[in-house]
C-alpha cells in the first residue's frame, strides 16, 4: 500500500490512536537504531517505540529466540507451567534488589499495575493508595485513576481510595523552593497527605522512579528515602513502577528505584523488557505474594513467545553491560544537550539519568511552550531524527535511544538536534 491509502485506513478503521508530525510517518521497517518510513528514507530512532524497543529493532539474538519459540509452541496460557516461563521468572528473582523472588506475567504495564495494586490491597486488608501528581499508569479506569495526568484521562477517576502527593518537579517547584534547601518539603508533604486525606491507613505507594510521560521528571537525591520512610510509618507497601525505568534504561543499575537506594515491596515493569513483544511484569515477595490466594488466571500473561523474547533481550543487556553503555553515553548526550542550553534559552531545563532524558521547551519566565516542541520535532524529523513528547503541558521532548547507542549516534543526535534549535529559534 502507498503511504496515503494506510493513513486514509488508519482514519476509517481505527479509533483511540494520534499520530506524530503533520504528516505521519509510515514506518515499514526497523533495523538496529533506525527506522524505515514507506519512502525508504531512514531514521535515527531516538525514542524506540515509547522506552520500549531496549536493544535496537529486530536484534537478531532476540529473533532467533522468537524464532525457535514460535516453532516450538506459541501458547499454553497460566493453567501450565513452561520453560520459558520458569526461566524468566527465575532469571528476574536474581536480578531485582532486595527479597523481590515471586512474578506474574500480563500482557502490558497496565495490567502489571492493576496487579501490583491489588496485591498491596489484599496484603494489607487496606483499600486507599497513594500516586503522585504527573504520574502516569496506564490506560485501564484503574490505571487511569492512579494518573495525574488530565490530558490522558478519559472520563471522571473512577476508583475512589486513591490520592495524588506532590511530585519531586524540582522545575516548577509547587512550594517555590530550590533544591536542596527546601529540605524535601515535597516529600515531607506525604505525611500530611496521608493525616488529612485518607483513613491514615493507606495500602501502597506507587512510584515512577523517573515519570515518563510526566516530562522525565527526576527527583532529587533523598526524596524517595523520605517518601519510603513515611509510608511505611502508616503501614503502607512501596510499588515501584519500572515500566519505563528498567532494565539499564536509566544507567548504572538494571532498575530506576535503585538510584535512591530502595528496595521495594512490589515493582513492575513491561515495555523494553522483551524488546517490543506484548509483555507485563509484577514481582514481590515471597509473604506478599502468599496473601494472593483463590482463583485467576491471564491467558496470555507469560506467553511462551513474549518470555523467550524477554529471556534474550535481558541476555543481551547483561552480557553487552548495557547499563553502563546507558550510563556512558547518556553522559555524552546530557552534557551536549546542557552545552546547548547555555546558547539556546527556549532549552528551560535538561534532565534525566542515563538514557532517559528530557528536554523542557520554555518562553520567557518559565511559560511553557508547546508550540515550540512542535516546531522542534518537525525540525529533527526533516533531518532524521525521532524523538518523543510528553509533560503535563506538552512541552518536554523524550530523549530516549537504544541502550546499545554508540558516541556516533550521540554525535550525530546532537548535531540534529542543534540544527533543529537553530531553525526554531526567535533572533
Amino acid at each position: 500500500m502507498e503511504r496515503s491509502e494506510i493513513i486514509a485506513k488508519q482514519s476509517q478503521y481505527l479509533f483511540g490512536v494520534s499520530n506524530y508530525y503533520q504528516e505521519p510517518l509510515v514506518m515499514v521497517r526497523g533495523d538496529g537504531q533506525y527506522l524505515y518510513d514507506s519512502d525508504g528514507r531512514a531514521y535515527l530512532d531516538f525514542f524506540g517505540g515509547i522506552l520500549t524497543v531496549s536493544i535496537g529493532h529486530c536484534h537478531s539474538a532476540v529473533n532467533k529466540r522468537i524464532h525457535e519459540q514460535v516453532d516450538t509452541l506459541q501458547h499454553v496460557s497460566t493453567l501450565y507451567p513452561t520453560i520459558p516461563v520458569v526461566e524468566l521468572a527465575e532469571k528476574l528473582a536474581a536480578m531485582t534488589p532486595g527479597r523481590l523472588q515471586k512474578s506474574f506475567f500480563t500482557n502490558s504495564g497496565t495490567e502489571a499495575n492493576e496487579t501490583a495494586v491489588l496485591l498491596a490491597q489484599v496484603y494489607t486488608g487496606r483499600h486507599e493508595v497513594i500516586a503522585f501528581r504527573h504520574a502516569y499508569h496506564g490506560r485501564s479506569q484503574l490505571a487511569m485513576s492512579l494518573t495525574a495526568h488530565a490530558p490522558w484521562r478519559h472520563g471522571p477517576t473512577a476508583i475512589p481510595g486513591i490520592k495524588h502527593a506532590h511530585s519531586a518537579y524540582c522545575y516548577r517547584c509547587p512550594f517555590g523552593l530550590t533544591y536542596p534547601s527546601c529540605d524535601l518539603r515535597c516529600a515531607q508533604d506525604m505525611e500530611e497527605l496521608i493525616q488529612t486525606t485518607t483513613s491514615g491507613e493507606v495500602a501502597a505507594v506507587i512510584a515512577e522512579p523517573i515519570q515518563g510521560v510526566g516530562g522525565f521528571i527526576t527527583p532529587p537525591p533523598g526524596y524517595f528515602q523520605e517518601v519510603e520512610r513515611i509510608v511505611k510509618q502508616y503501614g503502607g507497601l512501596f510499588i515501584a513502577d519500572e515500566v519505563q525505568t528498567g532494565w539499564g534504561r536509566t544507567g548504572k543499575y538494571m532498575f530506576g528505584i535503585q538510584h535512591w537506594g530502595i528496595e521495594p515491596d512490589i515493582m513492575t515493569s513491561a515495555k523494553g523488557m522483551a524488546n517490543g513483544a506484548p509483555i507485563g511484569w509484577t514481582i514481590t515477595t515471597p509473604e506478599v505474594a502468599e496473601a494472593f490466594q483463590g482463583l485467576t488466571i491471564s491467558t496470555f500473561g507469560g506467553n511462551p513467545v513474549s518470555t523467550a523474547a524477554a529471556l534474550g533481550t535481558l541476555d543481551v543487556i547483561e552480557e553487552e553491560n548495557l547499563a553502563h553503555n546507558a550510563e556512558v553515553m547518556g553522559g555524552q548526550l546530557m552534557d551536549g544537550l546542557r552545552e546547548l542550553q547555555r546558547t539556546y534559552p527556549l532549552l528551560g531545563d535538561v534532565r534525566g539519568k542515563g538514557l532517559m532524558i528530557g528536554m523542557e521547551f520554555v518562553h520567557e519566565k518559565k511559560r511553557p511552550a508547546p508550540d515550540l516542541t512542535v516546531a522542534f520535532l518537525e525540525a529533527t524529523k526533516k533531518r532524521g531524527l525521532l524523538l518523543g513528547k510528553g509533560g503535563l503541558y506538552g512541552n518536554v521532548i523524550r530523549v530516549a535511544p537504544g541502550l546499545n547507542i554508540t558516541a556516533v549516534d550521540v554525535t550525530e543526535a546532537l548535531t540534529i538536534i542543534q540544527e533543529a534549535l537553530a531553525d526554531i529559534s526567535v533572533p
